[in-house]
């Protein structure tokens, strides 16, 4: 084990007891305290940001991947926000979830407590610095952070602001960890420490999560990839599903609740179509096209078969025109990814048998898929969204960051 290894994992337990001693009065005042930091080191933040930045653009990196690991004064203030909201919120650790008073009077109680050790791996958003070290020290869990190197010098700045917020408030040690160093065999080595670490959850794409679950000794939440679905149903208010169609896609294009493929009910579609093709081509968006929509609208590539479990983080959509909603539901089941999909009706039946059958984490009714984050779910931020179904689905608050124990208190009673 290197040094640096060994260094972090010594300091680990000794920080957890530490952390689970805080009250919940003084977390919430650390986390003010961080939000306030925030903002007011603002400017060398950002300074440190367009280091990462100017790197990015001299590597020829993709306009996408530079809009996540860009920084600006609204993101800026977005954290902070955050932070805040996540000061606001019940803390789970210590919340009693069930009692059972037995025949023998023996009192048994299911309590929240936290994970432990959480291991972070992330990519070029440098948000996700903040986001997660609230919510880690909110449920008292210590964290390592491993972000991309290609944002390492945001990630290092954000980690110290906050760090230096927390002596303000007194507390001497440290609950988080922001790893500085590049070299990427220091995370194979924290892979490895399964005794000292408990969780992993890793954020970003397809190819990055799938080399930390073959890589990892310790237990791993995943997010493979957001393919999300807007289902248009021959029942929809055609200007409403427009307008969700086209925030779904272009608001925020790179990242993973933004919509990569439009279902269109046949019924709905010669009308439709021309609409949105209009709309998103304002937007400079390449659109993809099945045979059947092909009849329909002209100038546009044809979709293949690859493209309907493609996530572009890009804008770039694929559309394609379905007979019914039982056949969106199939599509979606067999290419999707299990994040969010929508379906935009009027139709309660619909709509209903829709968010019932599809298996996604989150299924919506007249909503843009950008609406499926834990800030907007009103879960302060959100550590990841798990595609999984164990132990977490969805977006990951406070209480996804929580396992429990048992209690049992007794008068003496033994077992005959």
């Amino acid at each position: 084990m290197s040094k640096y290894v060994e260094n972090i994992t010594k300091q680990l337990k000794q920080a957890s007891v530490l952390l689970q001693r805080l009250t919940t009065s003084k977390k919430n005042e650390a986390l003010r305290a961080m939000a306030k930091a925030i903002v007011e080191n603002k400017e060398y933040i950002l300074a440190e940001n367009r280091k990462d930045l100017k790197k990015a653009k001299k590597d020829n990196l993709t306009q996408s991947f530079i809009d996540r690991l860009t920084l600006n004064a609204k993101r800026i203030k977005v954290m902070s926000d955050s932070l805040r909201a996540v000061a606001k919120l019940p803390d789970p650790v210590g919340k009693i979830i069930l009692t059972k008073v037995r025949p023998n009077k023996m009192k048994v109680q299911k309590v929240r407590v936290p994970l432990g050790v959480v291991l972070i791996i992330y990519e070029a958003r440098p948000n996700v610095t903040s986001d997660c070290i609230g919510l880690l020290f909110k449920t008292s869990n210590i964290g390592i952070l491993r972000g991309g190197s290609k944002a390492m010098a945001t990630n290092i700045a954000i980690g110290d602001t906050l760090n230096s917020s927390l002596i303000k408030v007194g507390i001497n040690f440290s609950p988080f960890f922001v790893i500085k160093k590049p070299d990427y065999s220091i995370t194979d080595e924290l892979f490895k420490q399964d005794k000292n670490i408990d969780l992993v959850i890793p954020r970003g794409g397809e190819a990055l999560i799938r080399k930390v679950t073959e890589s990892s000794k310790i237990p791993v939440i995943k997010h493979y990839k957001g393919v999300c679905h807007i289902y248009v149903d021959k029942y929809a208010d055609l200007s409403k599903a427009l307008k969700i169609c086209i925030n779904a896609k272009v608001q925020r294009p790179s990242v993973c609740n933004a919509a990569e493929t439009i279902l269109v009910n046949k019924k709905c579609a010669a009308k439709f179509l021309p609409q949105l093709k209009e709309k998103l081509e304002e937007k400079n968006v390449e659109i993809r096209v099945g045979h059947k929509g092909l009849k329909i609208i002209k100038n546009v590539k044809k979709a293949k078969e690859s493209d309907w479990k493609t996530e572009y983080l890009d804008l770039i959509v694929s559309i394609k025109v379905v007979d019914n909603l039982d056949q969106a539901v199939a599509h979606i089941n067999k290419y999707g990814s299990h994040h969010t999909d929508c379906i935009v009706t009027e139709d309660k039946k619909a709509a209903d048998k829709f968010l019932k059958e599809v298996d996604s984490a989150c299924c919506f009714h007249n909503l843009s898929t950008r609406f499926s984050d834990g800030y907007q779910f009103g879960l302060g931020a959100e550590i990841g969204i798990s595609t999984d179904k164990l132990h977490a689905r969805g977006p990951m608050g406070l209480e996804e960051l929580t396992t429990y124990k048992w209690l049992g208190k007794g008068s003496g009673q033994i077992r005959k």
